[in-house]
Order: C-alpha cells, then structure tokens, then sequence
C-alpha cells in the first residue's frame, strides 16, 4: 500500500519529509511537541489543545489552502497524539495509575466514534469548525474551575464507563483533534475515579481515538488532488515527524509531574491551558463573521 501511496503522489518519503523542513519550521515544531508531550503526561490531555491552534496558525502561514486548514490541522494533530499516548501510557502504568478495565470498556466505543468524528470534521466548514472547537474548551474549561477541587466519591468506581459512551468522547475527540482528554479526565471523575487515576486512565485512551481518527484522515484525502507536499492524506507528515520526536520523550517528564503536583494546580492548569486555545480559536473564527 505504502507503495502504491508513493506512486500515485499521495505519500511522501520520510527522508524528503525530513528534507522539507526547514531550520526555523523545524524548531518550532519542536518546541510546541515538547509542550504537547508535557501535557500530555501531566494532564492526560494529548496536547492537541496546544496543537490544533499552532498548526492553523503554522499551516496558514506555509500558505495551506483555506479550505485545508482547519482539517488537516485536526488530523496532523490527532496522528501526533498516536506517539505520545503510547509514551504518556507507559510513564502512567509504572506507578499503577491507568485503569486498564476501564479503558477496555470504553476503547470499542471510542474506534468507532473516532473515525465517524474524522468523517464530520471533513465536511465541516472552516469557520464553523473553529467557532465549534474554540466554544467547546471554553465550556470545558469553565466546567473544571467551576467544581471544587475535592475528589468525586458519589458515584461507584468504573459503575458509568460503557462502550457506548466512548462513542461521543472518541468522536467529538476526532472532530477537534485532540486526545480526548478534556472530555475523559471529567467524566472519570464524575464516575468517582480520582483525579491522577483518571489522567492516566485518559493518557491510554488517546491510543485508541488517535488509531482510528488518524487511519480515517489518511483514507479521507486519499482522492483529494493538490495536497500540500509531504501529505498522506488530510495529514502533514512534517507537522507529525516534528512535533512526535519531542512530544515523546517529554510525555513521561509530563507524567512524573502530575503524580507529584496537588489535585487543585492541576485542575487549575488544566482549565487555563483549554481556556487560551479555546479564546485563541474563537477569536479566529469571529474575525471571519
């Protein structure tokens, strides 16, 4: 298949990938993959709320078609998290702080909304797609200051995880390209899972939602004619090389931080990190109007 992507123009050779990025592209790349992986293992987030608005900003101004934007921002974002979920889900299994039953309830669900997320995103108009994300984190944000920072013991641990409900994580996390962790983190909390358990637990979760939104992006731009070089599909591979070689190895230090910082800084962190992508986006989309 591999071939057949090279033959047909569709697939870029990692060593051209490589060649394409320049000095300055490449820095930059590196630096918010660093963020992304701190993020990542601290907050179980996936760091595609840092991401998503560097790569709209970064792929306007390599010059991307308007149109292409936004959705390949979103899917470039979501294939980064594939790495990183994998590094941040190692650092967070060592002390024992994923819930592996949990994940396995919730993964079926989260393929199968994840790919129909990616399908949504494709159809979304730019501006719409902003305004849709940058909202959500607001909202998001606002919901995680807004509680107390007191663990949620109401409810029996792992009593609401269900597959089905992994379908509206998996796919509102593939329709904004990120980890799913502004949406898992809560919900397992309000499950009665605690705070550092349930940004484990989330860091696992990426894998599957990235796996399936990244092979859905892929298969979606497989006909799309005009492709920015180093594309495979509505992914920009030099977005993903970059950002994953540091995203990776900063994952575990993310993960190291958050089993040492207390509940109420990472709740609080958590929300302000959201809130700026969220008005950073909105901004962006009401520019537009």
């Amino acid at each position: 298949m591999t071939q057949a992507l090279l033959e047909s123009g569709l697939a870029t050779p990692p060593l051209e990938v490589l060649n394409m990025m320049m000095l300055p592209e490449l820095g930059l790349l590196f630096f918010f993959g660093a963020i992304a992986g701190v993020l990542s293992g601290l907050l179980g987030i996936g760091g595609g709320v840092v991401i998503v608005p560097f790569l709209v900003w970064h792929f306007a101004a390599l010059g991307f078609k308007e149109e292409l934007i936004m959705v390949m921002a979103v899917g470039s974002s979501l294939t980064t998290i594939l790495f990183t979920a994998v590094s941040s889900s190692w650092a967070h299994h060592r002390p024992g702080m994923i819930d592996w039953s949990t994940v396995k309830r919730l993964s079926p669900g989260l393929l199968i909304g994840s790919s129909f997320g990616a399908m949504a995103a494709n159809l979304l108009p730019t501006l719409w797609f902003k305004l849709i994300f940058g909202g959500f984190l607001l909202i998001v944000a606002y919901r995680m200051v807004r509680k107390p920072p007191t663990e949620s013991l109401k409810k029996p641990h792992l009593r609401r995880p269900q597959a089905h409900q992994g379908i509206v994580i998996g796919g509102l996390s593939s329709l904004l390209g990120i980890g799913g962790g502004t949406l898992s983190v809560p919900y397992l909390m309000h499950c009665g899972i605690p705070l550092h358990r349930a940004i484990g637990t989330s860091a696992a979760l990426g894998f599957p939602i990235a796996l399936a939104g990244s092979a859905t992006y892929v298969a979606l731009g497989l006909d799309r004619i005009n492709l920015p070089p180093g594309s495979l599909g509505l992914i920009y591979l030099p977005a993903v090389i970059g950002i994953s070689l540091t995203s990776v190895p900063f994952a575990p230090l993310g993960a190291s931080l958050a089993h040492r910082w207390p509940t109420k800084r990472l709740r609080t962190l958590f929300a302000i990190l959201v809130a700026l992508g969220g008005m950073k986006l909105l901004y962006q989309g009401l520019q537009r109007l």
